[in-house]
């Protein structure tokens, strides 16, 4: 059975930082491109930062320098740093996993509050 677990959500004052984790089990998580994604009310699904199985990352513009994503094959588990909070990153926070089938965790809520 596939899991994709995400942790670390929460309020947080603008400027301040949170760190996402997505436990997964049921996968081959090394061969897997791990994404973060975020939903905020009446908006679409969007990406936010994406890691490769061979570590390369990319950003959403608007999280550029401001978040990092890493993981842990030994773990298999996919973390974002969230550093210098704004209001607009309020949403929910998905993890996905990729390689031959998508999975999709539950979400977790990120709420910054100005």
């Amino acid at each position: 059975q596939v899991q994709l677990v995400e942790s670390g959500g929460g309020l947080v004052q603008a400027g301040g930082s949170l760190r996402l984790s997505c436990t997964t089990s049921g996968i081959n998580f090394s061969r897997n491109s791990m994404g973060w994604y975020r939903q905020a009310p009446g908006k679409q699904r969007e990406l936010v930062a994406q890691i490769g199985s061979d570590g390369t990352t990319r950003y959403a513009d608007s999280v550029k320098d401001r978040f990092r994503i890493d993981r842990d094959n030994a773990k298999s588990t996919v973390y974002l740093q969230m550093n210098s909070l704004k209001s607009e990153d309020t949403a929910v926070y998905y993890c996905r996993s990729i390689y031959v089938r998508i999975y999709w965790g539950q979400g977790t809520q990120v709420t910054v509050s100005s």
